[in-house]
Parts: structure tokens; C-alpha cells; sequence
């Protein structure tokens, strides 16, 4: 089910938006509402942000969190900073392979009004000065001409969410189509590594025996495939086992169901890389 990135500075009210339209969505869907966020890890603000190493441990634990909650029956709010371009851009990719819409709020502040704010919170609870003026010194803005932060809605301290805008883009949109690197491979339609393996070793076994009796212009029958392969000159074993790995690692990442066509697509391969 969708998800809803928060962003912002430090301070800038993203909690306490996070707070309404949690309730506005439970009161206004049937979906239940899964909140994720730092305060749900308990952890000193000042002294993660003040290590790279921990402040990057505990994005990956976050996003591993929201990962575990995306599902076909809820609602995720992603309550942190996210101010990362790169990291925004990792939760999209995260959306695109479990195919659900998603939209970002971002609570535009000053740096000035995010201070003020910061102290006003319990002494416990706020930002040291060197970690809030880092963060917002750090701070990526979103921008809806990039994907991964469109579609995006920025909400002015005084300005009200946009309720109606934020569900309809949640429950009406469809899911970022899938791409190469988010698609699942049906690499292992169980045998089809084991196929591509033992297709190809074949194929360059029958070429290596053909050409011990073969001459410049032949061409060279396969077994199992429609097409012959065309020699043109003599290729040794070292340039063929180059071009066997070659293909292989190109099907891996476009493979075929059809385990049958290994060897006519190989032979198609050798074709054209022997001209």
C-alpha cells in the first residue's frame, strides 16, 4: 500500500503533520495507518547525527523498517528528516519493485523558525546548534521535476495539509511502473541458470570439433538451433569462452522463459560478435 516520505528541516512540524493526516486518513479510508519514524528507535539525536557511520546505520535500519510495513492493506508514513536526494531516490526505487503509489510532504520552514522551535522543545528532545545549523546546511530540497519526489506537496507553517490532494494521490494513482533493476528476473525458473550453463558449453564444444575439419566460409550446424553459424575465419577457444561469459551475463539480466531459444539466441549472439 502507498507511502507518504516526509521531509524538512529539523523542527519544521513534521511529526506533528505526520499526527494529522494519520488521522485524517484512519477517519476518512478503511486502511490502517503505519507510522515509522526516529522517535520509534529511541536514539540520541545529537550523537547520531554527529557520526556519519551511526547516522547512516540508522537510515538503513529505517528503511529496512519501512520496507517491513509497506503491504497490500496499509498506509505508511515515513516520519524522519529524509533530506538525502539519494536516499528519497532509494525509497522510490523501494516503491517501484513493491508497486505502490507514494508522495512526499514537505514542511517548509526557515532556519530561523526551525530554531525558535527547536528551543521550545524539552532540553532533552532538542537539536545541539552545531547539529541543527549541519542538517540544514546539508539539507537537499525536494523537487518535483525528479520521480522520486514527485508527487510533492509543500506545506508552509501556517498553511493547512492538503488532505484531500494527499489521499487521492495515495489511492488513486497507480504504482510507478517496474524497471530493469526493480523487476524481479525469473532467473531461477529453477533450471534456467543450469540451462544457460550447459547450453552454451555445448554450443562451443560443437564448434571447437567442427573446426578441425572445417575451412574459412563454412558454416557450422548446431544442434538445437535454426540458425548455422557462420565462420569466417578461425576462432580459437579463448575468444569463444570471452564471448560465452559475455552472453551469459547478459542473460542473466534478460532472460527468457523459454529455456529452448538458449541456443538459437547464442548462436545469434556469436553471429553477429565474429564479424
Amino acid at each position: 500500500m502507498p507511502l507518504v516520505i516526509m521531509c524538512g528541516f529539523p523542527c519544521s512540524g513534521k511529526t506533528k503533520r505526520t499526527e494529522q493526516l494519520r488521522l485524517y486518513l484512519e477517519q476518512n479510508t478503511e486502511k490502517k495507518i503505519r507510522v515509522v519514524g526516529d522517535a520509534a528507535l529511541g536514539l540520541d539525536r545529537n550523537t547520531v547525527y554527529a557520526d556519519s557511520q551511526k547516522e547512516k546505520e540508522v537510515r538503513g535500519a529505517l528503511k529496512a523498517e519501512v520496507e517491513r510495513k509497506i503491504n497490500k492493506d496499509d498506509i505508511v508514513i515515513f516520519d524522519s528528516l529524509n533530506y538525502i536526494k539519494g536516499y528519497r531516490y532509494e525509497l522510490f526505487c523501494l516503491i517501484k519493485h513493491t508497486q505502490t503509489p507514494h508522495c512526499l510532504v514537505y514542511c517548509l520552514t526557515s532556519p530561523e523558525v526551525s530554531s525558535a522551535w527547536n528551543l521550545q522543545r524539552d532540553v532533552t528532545e532538542q537539536y545541539s546548534p552545531d547539529i541543527l545549523d549541519a542538517l540544514v546546511l546539508r539539507f537537499e530540497d525536494p523537487d518535483s521535476r525528479n520521480r522520486w519526489d514527485s508527487p510533492l506537496f509543500t506545506v508552509q507553517p501556517d498553511e493547512p495539509l492538503p488532505f484531500e490532494a494527499i489521499s487521492d494521490a495515495l489511492l488513486k494513482r497507480k504504482a510507478p511502473p517496474r524497471n530493469q533493476s526493480t523487476q524481479s528476473q525469473p532467473l531461477s525458473s529453477t533450471n534456467f541458470l543450469y540451462e544457460l550453463d550447459r547450453v552454451t558449453q555445448d554450443v562451443l564444444t560443437v564448434i571447437f570439433n567442427a573446426q578441425k575439419t572445417s575451412v574459412s566460409g563454412d558454416c557450422i550446424t548446431i544442434p538445437g538451433a535454426t540458425e548455422k553459424l557462420e565462420v569466417s575465419r578461425n576462432i580459437n577457444m579463448a575468444e569463444l569462452r570471452k564471448l560465452r561469459r559475455q552472453f551469459i551475463s547478459y542473460s542473466k539480466s534478460h532472460p527468457t522463459e523459454d529455456c529452448g531459444q538458449i541456443t538459437n539466441m547464442f548462436v545469434q549472439y556469436l553471429n553477429k560478435s565474429l564479424v
